[in-house]
């Protein structure tokens, strides 16, 4: 699971993606999509928009490591 830092907050800027999508599907805990759900009716992002910026940090700010047992 990954590690969350006490004092990063996400900031919702423009969208930096813009032109053709694809559809993608995932299967999300209840609780996470209720959540998920107050972000939206805060903000008026849909849910989608919501997902894709959480996303997009996600893969600005994660970092990988090798499995143990690989190099």
């Amino acid at each position: 699971m990954a590690k969350k830092a006490k004092s990063e907050k996400l900031v919702i800027r423009e969208k930096r993606y813009r032109g053709t999508t694809s559809v993608v599907s995932a299967r999300l805990p209840a609780a996470m999509i209720k959540s998920l759900d107050k972000v939206v009716e805060r903000t008026g992002y849909n849910r989608n928009e919501v997902i894709a910026i959480c996303l997009e940090y996600a893969m600005d700010n994660m970092e990988t490591e090798p499995a143990e047992g690989t190099s």
